[in-house]
């Protein structure tokens, strides 16, 4: 008689397991709030020892740093690209991807001004600092541009300008958040801009 064998499971490789490790604090950290999620819960979620999941991490800290790079790589390829035909209209794009983005990934604002973010965890927080600064750079050079071509006033610095869109697209983030996500954020987030840009546009008599 012939004895049925149950078919062998193939094992993740050690790059597929730190992705779903990833993956699974991110879902984790949108459904409880990153302050929740303990090493324990993502093993529960993944199926796997918490000693398994300290292989992959050696501690939670490295798994929010890889959080924070999945969310925002520090090559900065996940950068929307704009094709449109003027500074002012690339603006816009590239604002309304990441709001775009967010609404994808309800969990980013909750980690962007978590305590693990803010107190606990300073590689996480120069991680973000850094991304931060290039989009805020970002922005200027968009902003300057539109002021060369005539379509933004050159009485507000670009930096200025920079600094309050990405003020709005954090602020904007979080209130979304706070209120259970029950508007559209990429739509809100367009109308607030058109009105901050309206105050730096020029003029014509």
């Amino acid at each position: 008689m012939t004895v049925r064998t149950a078919p062998r499971r193939s094992r993740k490789s050690a790059a597929d397991r730190k992705a779903e490790i990833v993956r699974t604090a991110i879902r984790l950290a949108g459904e409880l709030g990153p302050d929740r999620v303990t090493t324990q819960r993502i093993a529960d979620a993944v199926g796997l020892t918490q000693p398994a999941v300290f292989r992959h991490f050696p501690a939670k800290t490295d798994i929010w740093l890889a959080v924070g790079e999945w969310i925002a790589p520090t090559d900065g390829r996940d950068e929307p690209e704009s094709r449109a035909a003027t500074p002012a209209e690339q603006l816009r794009e590239i604002v309304a991807a990441y709001f775009a983005g967010i609404a994808r990934n309800p969990a980013i604002p909750a980690i962007l001004f978590s305590r693990e973010l803010h107190a606990e965890n300073e590689k996480l927080r120069a991680h973000f600092e850094r991304v931060m600064a290039r989009r805020r750079a970002r922005f200027a050079a968009l902003a300057r541009a539109a002021q060369e071509a005539g379509q933004l006033t050159p009485t507000i610095p670009p930096e200025d300008l920079a600094a309050l869109i990405l003020a709005l697209i954090q602020g904007l983030a979080m209130r979304w958040s706070l209120e259970n996500r029950d508007f559209d954020l990429e739509k809100e987030g367009l109308r607030l801009l058109e009105r901050l840009l309206a105050t730096a546009q020029v003029s014509h008599p």
